[in-house]
């Protein structure tokens, strides 16, 4: 073979490998509307003050997201399961972006709350659509992976978009940072409607067959990984900064860039998990959680050391996120009758495990564990999850080997 045909070659094998450039656009479109989520917590107290409400109070904003997103995600995918894919990521953007801008205009608390209420409403509908629109974009070898990508503008959101938005709010007043929000959810409903292509079911939706696709045991058993796996490493992620300066006696000033580096360690997770996932998802769950339960159980023994924990926040980071891409895999070939539905209660279960999180950490705190329990915690969810992944495999062998269905 001549090296002109040898090139060649690579360029090619290299060209079928990248993922399409509206995978990514919709990442992007995640990031923007994710952003909103993270940049609240940020701007609580200011939103508190400014509109004359307790900090209690304010936090009830955070609730109402993340309610809209547990329970609308569902229903809202089986309203529009018979829209043309890309007419519903292009109306929840805008529907978002109003519900955000309606926000900033009012001082009226009870209007804020339901409009935070139906962004998470819309935030849930994209989410579930722009990953099974992803997947429709890609051959089925590389599914895990473009869900993951996808996926991955959430992980931006959390460490980069939600900490900017704040950073400029707070030359801004709190309104500034969603005022970007609305900017970069409208750029990408614009980009949406002109770069991502028309994407169609493989046969027409029905609204029965994923109503009964819903009802395989398997697949909540999935959910059941989901919720666990996602509950595990956030409840430490969302108390590293007082962990950090609190036990590790790191001071404050290094809080922002050891998060990032949590976002790094996603990012390389997201990249190991989607290639892992296409071919052997069982694998990435396992190794994913094990990690979460390793590097939890370490950073509770080795808290007083900072270097220690540094490099565990970034391993935490990647151990968390190849799970993500393998849970999308696992959701989209045991419901493949019911990809929208299905989709939909997975970002459902997302959300259910990063807000049980307070929950759990607050049972702990309130009957006077210190900080450091908090990893341990994380530690038994994802020693629970290990169990689930294994009898989830376990019923996907049982599935493969029936002569009535199989794996896909």
């Amino acid at each position: 073979m001549s090296v002109q045909a040898e090139a060649h070659e690579v360029a090619t094998r290299k060209a079928a490998d990248r993922l399409p450039f509206a995978v990514y656009l919709l990442a992007f479109s995640l990031f923007a509307m994710g952003s909103a989520e993270f940049l609240l917590a940020g701007v609580l107290p200011d939103i508190a003050d400014d509109l004359n409400i307790s900090l209690s109070s304010a936090g009830a904003l955070i609730s109402a997201f993340a309610i809209g997103v547990v329970i609308g995600g569902p229903p809202l995918a089986v309203l529009t399961l018979r829209w043309p894919r890309r007419t519903t990521l292009v109306v929840s953007q805008v529907v978002f972006a109003v519900c955000v801008a309606v926000g900033l205009v009012t001082d009226n608390f009870s209007v804020l709350i339901a409009t935070r209420f139906l962004c998470g409403l819309a935030y849930a509908g994209f989410w579930a659509v722009a990953a099974v629109t992803a997947i429709g974009l890609v051959t089925p070898d590389r599914t895990a992976r473009a869900s993951g990508v996808v996926v991955s503008g959430l992980s931006i959101a959390m460490v980069g978009g939600g900490p900017a938005g704040a950073f400029l709010s707070h030359f801004t007043g709190w309104r500034g940072g969603f005022w970007a929000v609305v900017a970069l959810t409208v750029l990408g409903a614009v980009a949406t409607a002109v770069a991502v292509p028309s994407t169609q079911a493989a046969r027409e939706p029905s609204v029965s067959r994923e109503l009964r696709t819903m009802r395989q045991p398997q697949l909540w058993v999935v959910y059941a990984a989901t919720l666990l796996s996602t509950a595990a490493y956030m409840i430490s992620y969302n108390y590293l900064a007082a962990f950090l300066t609190d036990i590790t006696g790191v001071d404050s000033v290094w809080v922002p860039p050891i998060l990032v580096l949590f976002g790094v360690g996603a990012f390389i997770g997201l990249s190991i998990g989607g290639r892992v996932a296409d071919g052997r998802p069982h694998h990435a769950l396992l190794i994913g959680a094990g990690g979460i339960l390793v590097t939890s159980v370490l950073l509770a023994v080795f808290a007083d050391y900072a270097i220690a924990v540094i490099v565990l926040v970034l391993l935490l980071g990647i151990a968390g996120f190849i799970l993500n891409p393998a849970v999308y895999g696992r959701v989209f070939t045991v419901a493949a009758d019911a990809p929208t539905l299905a989709g939909a209660t997975a970002v459902s279960m997302f959300q259910l495990g990063i807000s049980l999180v307070p929950v759990l950490a607050g049972v702990a705190l309130g009957a006077g564990a210190g900080l450091t329990y908090i990893p341990w915690l994380g530690a038994c969810l994802a020693a629970l999850t290990i169990p689930v992944v294994l009898i989830e495999r376990t019923m996907a062998r049982s599935r493969a080997r029936s002569p009535r269905t199989s794996e896909n």
